[in-house]
């Protein structure tokens, strides 16, 4: 990869089986399969300053100039590579998805075009997928037109038009006409390549841009909303329903830091944040999905814990543990598979369970309404919520040596039992209604007695303690607080006091099992914004949103932390955290449409 040092101003493709991180040349440098969370076929961006494999690259001779975007309302990516000479070519990318046979077609597959578009350009393909975990390069055996590649839980093959020995040999070449390729499990292609592959493009970029069209966008910052909106249903694993936390795992918190840790799995909190914002846009594509996800979670947990997360596939087991086959991103280590979060409990999702589901009692949209069945179902749910409701958890930034009983967790047990009850009424159970109202008040009286600090008149971020943490920003969010009540005004007003750091929000100060954070977090950063707003300081609130607008990467996304001073991007990437900010707060301080009537 000539040496070019790794960063996160990557822009994803993908079709909600698979998907595909490409660096501002062009590169594919991360990509998993047979799902986000397996082996990467693609490992460049876990490898270190300069890896010999693990990557698909098209280098331009005398290259000079790049430029990168995505073709409008679309995931699919288009690079324009100019040589010193002026010759110029364009790399199409994307992940097909589109209708076929009466169905939904999303391969576990990726394809790309080359066109020449000045000049004669000349270019060297470099394909070379890895297997286990990056160790080595995947063996390859070839025919005419094809190139198979044994990586470690699939074997693909490359269907394509351009002279295949040019590919094997890594030879520079004349790019005189258009190339396609498609790389997707070892089949055979059944049609022409060129013309198969411009044809799944075409269908694939209508298909995306009939989906944006069925959102409801805010007047103002349209494109950021968008491009977050179609990051976060990439995100989605469609066949199972499943929401990822990022596509990434291992890039840390901050440099050297250790917290390095594998996001692509399904945690019940962001996925709850994802589904809910995405309703907010009208995208009921992907709460239906996901609703089924949870339903599925339910009747497997059969009123008994349930996990913080879990794979794509529904696993509980999802063991955490270190690889040595690969550098790490910058060549820090360590590179973690699997999350020992699932051992956790954080009782916080028990609410971030019944908020979603509940909807579907209540959206006609959907089809498949919510039933008395399902609630009752939904009960065993809350009745967990109330018994945990003031026991000791590792809470939402997941402590692995802390615990306490921490206050978010505490309120989404409420919101659990206020939700419930609602849902109750809703369904003519009165009965069961008053009962949830009466938990809920048990819960909401032990939060403003055990959380409250009466000398400061604010609340703390654990029962009994004195500590801050971002969270409690969300309490007027969850119906928990009035905005104007003078406990969540003095909250906020430490919160700004001790977390905000120059222009962003962290989330505690105080230091964890990994010593004190070094990083603002993202997502936090957007809480705030709200919460400005919320306080009457709604220019305060846009000056801040559009800092944050300007410190995406160029593909209009965010991971998950950013550091001061350098406003580098750290964590995982993209972040569904940081992309359900973007929203919330573009639909919150954005004018409104009859403004332009």
């Amino acid at each position: 990869m000539n040496g070019n040092r790794p960063n996160l101003d990557l822009a994803p493709i993908g079709n909600c089986a698979v998907s595909s991180l490409i660096d501002r040349q062009g590169r594919h440098v991360w990509s998993c399969a047979p799902r986000v969370d397996g082996d990467p076929v693609f490992s460049a961006l876990m490898d270190g300053d300069d890896p010999q494999h693990g990557f698909w690259s098209i280098e331009l001779d005398g290259q000079k100039h790049v430029e990168q975007a995505y073709v409008r309302n679309t995931p699919v990516l288009r690079t324009v590579l100019t040589a010193e000479d002026g010759a110029a070519l364009e790399i199409i990318d994307f992940a097909p998805r589109h209708a076929k046979h009466s169905r939904t077609y999303r391969p576990i597959a990726l394809a790309r075009i080359i066109r020449p578009l000045h000049g004669v350009p000349r270019v060297t393909i470099r394909m070379r997928p890895a297997r286990d975990w990056g160790a080595r390069p995947a063996p390859t055996t070839s025919g005419s037109n094809h190139i198979r590649y044994h990586c470690t839980d699939l074997t693909f093959r490359l269907t394509t038009d351009c002279p295949v020995s040019h590919v094997l040999d890594e030879r520079t070449f004349r790019v005189e006409r258009t190339l396609s390729f498609f790389f997707g499990p070892d089949e055979g292609y059944d049609q022409e390549v060129g013309a198969g592959v411009a044809a799944a493009r075409e269908r694939t970029e209508d298909y995306w841009r009939q989906w944006v069209r069925t959102l409801y966008l805010p007047l103002d910052w349209q494109e950021a909303v968008i491009r977050a909106a179609i990051t976060l249903k990439l995100c989605a694993h469609e066949e199972t329903g499943a929401i990822v936390a990022a596509l990434t795992t291992s890039v840390p918190e901050f440099p050297e830091s250790g917290r390095n840790w594998d996001y692509r799995f399904c945690w019940i909190r962001d996925a709850y944040y994802t589904v809910r914002v995405l309703t907010r846009l009208g995208a009921i594509d992907i709460l239906e999905n996901y609703l089924a996800y949870l339903r599925n979670l339910v009747d497997n947990a059969a009123g008994g814990h349930v996990q913080p997360v879990y794979g794509v596939g529904l696993e509980g087991a999802i063991t955490e543990r270190i690889v040595d086959t690969v550098e790490g991103y910058h060549g820090m280590k360590p590179v973690r598979v699997g999350n020992q979060a699932h051992e956790h409990l954080q009782h916080d999702v028990y609410g971030q369970i019944v908020l979603p589901l509940v909807q579907s009692f209540y959206d006609q949209r959907l089809l498949r309404p919510g039933s008395v069945e399902d609630f009752h179902a939904l009960e065993q749910v809350g009745e967990r919520a109330f018994a945990v409701h003031d026991q000791t958890d590792a809470g939402l930034w997941e402590f692995r040596t802390i615990a306490r009983v921490h206050t978010y967790s505490s309120m989404m047990c409420w919101a659990a039992c206020d939700r419930l009850a609602k849902a109750a009424d809703q369904l003519k159970l009165h009965d069961r209604a008053e009962v949830w109202r009466e938990r809920a008040g048990i819960i909401r009286a032990r939060i403003e007695k055990e959380a409250f600090v009466p000398e400061e008149g604010r609340f703390a971020a654990s029962f009994g303690g004195t500590e801050l943490d971002a969270s409690l920003l969300q309490m007027v969010e969850l119906g928990f607080l009035d905005p104007q009540d003078p406990r969540q005004v003095a909250t906020f007003d430490a919160i700004e006091r001790d977390l905000k750091k120059g222009p962003y929000l962290f989330r505690y100060v105080e230091p964890d099992d990994f010593g004190e954070p070094e990083t603002a977090f993202n997502f936090c950063t957007f809480w705030f914004i709200e919460a400005l707003h919320m306080n009457g300081r709604a220019d305060e609130a846009r000056e801040m949103f559009e800092q944050m607008l300007s410190r995406r990467t160029n593909a209009g996304l965010l991971s998950e932390d950013i550091s001061l001073g350098d406003d580098e991007l750290w964590g995982n990437y993209p972040q569904t955290y940081s992309l359900v900010g973007i929203i919330n707060c573009a639909v919150l301080l954005s004018r409104s449409w009859t403004d332009v009537r």
